[in-house]
């Protein structure tokens, strides 16, 4: 009996996916569920399981290829799976020690095409997806390569460092050092520049800013961040409350929360807010869906939820879906001041920034407070100017004073 694994169906938004790595071949042995190729879509990676067990028969597509819902993949013959040898039983174990001293030099060097039997040993969940392509692709070690993710978890960027150093610990010679590498755009980044590039030419992008004293938010982020961590679960950011501030201030102004549709205004009466989240990829934007009907510590959980399986290519192409507003914090990498773009077919978008002391003048004093700039990029096709100000100064109120995000006033 054979079974055919098949393109899985993609959401309506994306017409097809790329086949960019085979993790079995024509002959092997594969379980059930277990992981066979990654496609690549414009968002996420995402992995075809075997539907059965057995042995792959044939693979019909290409690593490179372009691939749409339901194109037959490869096929499985279950029966020669079945008729496979059971494994050897347990006293086997109960080898002369030169036998077993002599078993890893035969497992040492694997069959051509095969990745190095020590992988097989390393934990797989160390490797975010992109880089564990990197790894078969070159054949690599994933033990030899330091990781700088969270809990040592090895990323694309990680792997392209380790290949970048000189063989055997050597620096490289100068000529190296001048070499060009000609690198193809992943789906991801080749559909970032699409849209950015879209964006630009479609709307008519204007960027406007304020400043906020965050002194009493950061007084109450100080006072109340253990005891919210402990109750919760979860740390108290700023991501938060500036969730809570954009959407009373989109209560307030419901054409930045609106979206152009040829002629049509379609004004949302609903908060998605897209937050937009860094990786070793590019930047993808996940959603809050009802981000009104959110308190602080569900918003500080999803917020961390998606940043995590973001960077390690678990999260879903749904949860990428759709937004009404979006939020992205440049202030995490040192940017003092930006103009965002907007993320189509959004209206606008909000920047947070660095949080650093300055000079200011309070009651007519100079006092030194923490402050941050805010930016508010918008499609002023549908949005003045004075909506795109006010909205941005009800977002810095709110701030300035959280008791406002409470009392809703």
């Amino acid at each position: 009996m054979t079974t055919e694994v098949r393109v899985p169906q993609l959401p309506e938004s994306v017409a097809d996916a790329t086949l960019v790595a085979w993790h079995k071949k024509a002959g092997d042995t594969v379980s059930r569920d277990e992981n066979l190729a990654d496609l690549e879509t414009d968002k996420v990676v995402l992995e075809v399981p075997a539907p059965a067990a057995g042995i792959v028969k044939s693979v019909a597509k290409a690593a490179g290829t372009t691939v749409t819902s339901g194109e037959l993949l490869a096929v499985i013959d279950e029966q020669a799976g079945a008729a496979a040898p059971a494994p050897a039983p347990a006293k086997t174990d109960a080898k002369k020690p030169a036998e077993a001293r002599k078993a890893p030099a035969a497992t040492a060097a694997p069959a051509a095409g095969a990745p190095p039997a020590a992988r097989a040993e390393e934990p797989a969940a160390k490797l975010s997806p992109a880089a564990r392509r990197l790894v078969e692709e070159h054949r690599l070690a994933a033990g030899d390569i330091a990781g700088s993710g969270r809990d040592g978890r090895i990323t694309k960027s990680d792997v392209a460092h380790h290949l970048e150093g000189a063989p055997q610990g050597r620096a490289p010679s100068p000529a190296a050092a001048r070499e060009d590498r000609r690198v193809p755009m992943s789906r991801l980044r080749a559909r970032i520049a699409e849209r950015l590039v879209e964006a630009q030419s479609t709307a008519a992008l204007l960027t406007t800013f304020n400043e906020i004293d965050m002194q009493a938010l950061m007084a109450l982020r100080a006072r109340y961040k253990d005891a919210f961590e402990k109750r919760h679960g979860v740390r108290l950011g700023f991501t938060s409350f500036f969730a809570k501030a954009c959407v009373e201030a989109l209560r307030r102004y419901p054409v930045v929360n609106a979206s152009v549709e040829g002629a049509d205004i379609v004004y949302h009466d609903y908060y998605d807010l897209g937050v937009a989240v860094s990786t070793d990829r590019g930047l993808v934007v996940p959603v809050l869906r009802n981000a009104d009907r959110m308190d602080f510590a569900a918003i500080e959980k999803s917020v961390a939820s998606f940043a995590e399986r973001a960077r390690t290519g678990s999260i879903t192409l749904e949860e990428l879906t759709g937004g009404t507003f979006s939020i992205t914090n440049g202030g995490v990498f040192g940017s003092l001041m930006s103009t965002p773009i907007v993320n189509a077919p959004q209206s606008a978008i909000l920047g947070m920034h660095k949080i650093q002391e300055r000079p200011v003048v309070v009651d007519g004093q100079v006092v030194v407070r923490p402050m941050m700039y805010i930016a508010l990029t918008y499609d002023h096709r549908i949005i003045d100017g004075r909506e795109a100000v006010q909205f941005l100064v009800a977002v810095k109120e709110a701030l300035e004073d959280p008791a406002r995000l409470l009392l809703q006033v």
